[in-house]
């Protein structure tokens, strides 16, 4: 049951995620009097609809997106020029962009020609599609600011909390994590050099470092040898020399990639948890929105992964894609867990975050049929319109989208697939957040 409720709980809140997406639309559509139809929350048949106005507000079945329906979304086929026939093509794509066409203005009605999609300024139509991303991005900092400045995170300060008094693998640690250390085993370059639990770390090779990422850095930059450690012991400061040996060691950078051979101490910082200013939720902000950004540049590459452990049984990669399927299961096992309950909140938080930017920066792609399609169609109409405008040329007519609709049917595809893709993989092979 209380797996059930946590899948319920993440669920709303990607609900919640996708409604306030859609408002980022339609709020700006109205400002700029584009007529909007629907706003719906999921796909599917119809659970629950209200008229407001000249809009049907609703929520769908399946909660998998939403969408607003304004009108006039694509251009009229151009008008034939008079005394001609009309020229009907009948091939498989111009019929698909006719119909396409046809079904953008069957809404349209006497008095609405104003308040069609197409005809809007250039920068109207940017604002308008650039809103449900921005809603995201600002959802997702809001919910940072709550982590960082309400709950406080956990903070490695320069202090070391314990020094190991010998070197085991990774290998050894995971067959027994509880085992103690024996004459066999190699002495822990730290304990070798004397350091205790409660010194503070200063300087590495002379440099003075200013936090435990920092000092980390420096040791496993120098690699194996004889290094000069700065420290502060009782308040009174001191220099011990201490030989690293070289380790495999997880990337700071890239969580899962594993550096060869870097520079070991074997200490361990202690933690804190505290409250952060503003500052910090916005560095935290372009952190996750840079790593963020180029996991979508792997993106293929990460699928391929997928594909790999929902037929072949490799590992799930833990920082590979996941669909709302996975996200779901998480919610439950993260209420399922027996993690003390601000824990679970904080988590539950952090993933909504996560979630809120991941879905902005994909919508931001500029391939139709994602928002960044029609971001990228009314910036290069802007350019157009500018260039005729310094040129003295007449204003060039709305950029046609309509004739992307081949390419992005295509993509649309894609997307079903791998969705697709991530659902069973989220069922048979699903990524353990807490495992």
């Amino acid at each position: 049951m209380s797996w059930l409720v946590g899948v319920l709980i993440i669920l709303l809140g990607l609900m919640v995620s996708i409604g306030l997406h859609e408002i980022g639309h339609l709020v700006p559509a109205k400002i700029f009097g584009v007529k909007v139809t629907q706003y719906m929350v999921g796909f599917g048949p119809t659970l629950w609809s209200r008229h407001r106005g000249e809009t049907e507000y609703g929520v769908k079945w399946l909660p998998f997106g939403g969408y607003i329906r304004m009108i006039g979304m694509l251009p009229p086929r151009p008008t034939d020029a008079p005394g001609t026939l009309r020229s009907v093509s009948t091939g498989p794509w111009q019929g698909l962009i006719e119909n396409a066409r046809d079904a953008a203005m069957e809404e349209v009605r006497p008095g609405d020609e104003d308040r069609v999609f197409y005809r809007k300024p250039w920068w109207q139509k940017v604002i308008v599609m650039s809103g449900g991303p921005a809603m995201n991005f600002v959802l997702a900092f809001v919910l940072f600011a709550v982590v960082m400045m309400g709950f406080g995170v956990a903070v490695e300060k320069s202090q070391i909390s314990s020094v190991p008094q010998c070197v085991k693998t990774s290998a050894e640690i995971a067959k027994n994590p509880g085992a103690e250390c024996t004459a066999a085993d190699r002495p822990s370059p730290a304990a070798a050099a004397g350091l205790r639990p409660g010194d503070v770390l200063v300087s590495v090779a002379g440099r003075p470092v200013a936090s435990w990422d920092a000092a980390t850095r420096a040791i496993r930059s120098h690699g194996a040898g004889p290094l000069a450690i700065g420290i502060t012991r009782d308040g009174r400061p001191m220099t011990v020399t201490a030989n690293l040996i070289a380790q495999d060691r997880e990337s700071l950078d890239e969580p899962g990639k594993i550096e060869k051979g870097v520079g070991y101490l074997g200490v361990s910082p202690v933690i804190v948890t505290e409250r952060q200013g503003i500052g910090a939720v916005a560095a935290h902000m372009w952190d996750t929105t840079s790593l963020t950004a180029g996991a979508l540049l792997r993106f293929p590459e990460k699928m391929v992964g997928v594909w790999n452990a929902a037929f072949s049984g490799h590992e799930r990669d833990k920082n590979g894609p996941v669909g709302i399927v996975g996200v779901g299961r998480m919610g439950g096992e993260i209420v399922a867990s027996s993690a003390p309950l601000e824990s679970k909140v904080v988590i539950f938080i952090n993933l909504l975050a996560v979630f809120n930017l991941a879905i902005g920066m994909f919508n931001l792609i500029p391939l139709l049929p994602l928002d960044g399609g029609h971001i990228a169609g009314g910036l290069w109409e802007g350019l157009k319109r500018g260039f005729a405008r310094v040129t003295r040329r007449p204003a060039p007519a709305h950029v046609d989208i309509a004739k992307a609709l081949p390419l992005t049917y295509a993509i649309a595809l894609v997307m079903i697939v791998m969705a697709g893709l991530l659902a069973y993989a989220d069922v048979f092979n699903p990524i353990r957040l807490l495992g």
